[in-house]
């Protein structure tokens, strides 16, 4: 018995991790990040004219093009859509985006606030480009 005494006896180590905790942080960021993601939308901040028309149904995900009531032109290329571009720019833009996928959407997301003759411009100049899918962007009645 004295030899039991004299030896401690060791205890194994423990191979099993607790991943309770983990799983309760990952809940919490999940929950965060669900809360938040509709508040990260990217875009330019435009008045859209309101109107009643049918909703686009298209499989890619189309080019905006959005013109601000002070006449500056913005191209969503890449989630890059806050950087304002010039006429030419854009039409450039629009040249690359048609080479590689030739029946890209572009929407033209023009502030009610506007001169028409812009938004005219810039649908004239995306004709020239050989864009043929092409739509106007609007809210529908009494939504702001």
């Amino acid at each position: 018995m004295s030899a039991i005494r004299g030896r401690r006896l060791r205890k194994k180590p423990m191979a099993d991790i607790n991943v309770v905790p983990y799983i309760d942080v990952m809940l919490v960021l999940l929950v965060i990040f669900m809360a938040t993601a509709p508040m990260m939308t990217q875009g330019v901040s435009v008045d859209l004219p309101q109107t009643d028309s049918a909703a686009i149904t298209n499989n890619d995900e189309p080019v905006m093009i959005t013109v601000r009531p002070d006449g500056s032109y913005y191209i969503n290329v890449g989630g890059d859509g806050q950087s304002s571009a010039s006429l030419e720019t854009v039409k450039g833009h629009v040249l690359t985006i048609r080479k590689q996928k030739p029946e890209t959407l572009f929407l033209v997301e023009g502030d009610q606030n506007v001169p028409y003759g812009k938004v005219v411009v810039l649908m004239s100049e995306l004709q020239q480009a050989g864009v043929t899918n092409l739509g106007l962007v609007t809210e529908p009645p009494g939504r702001s």
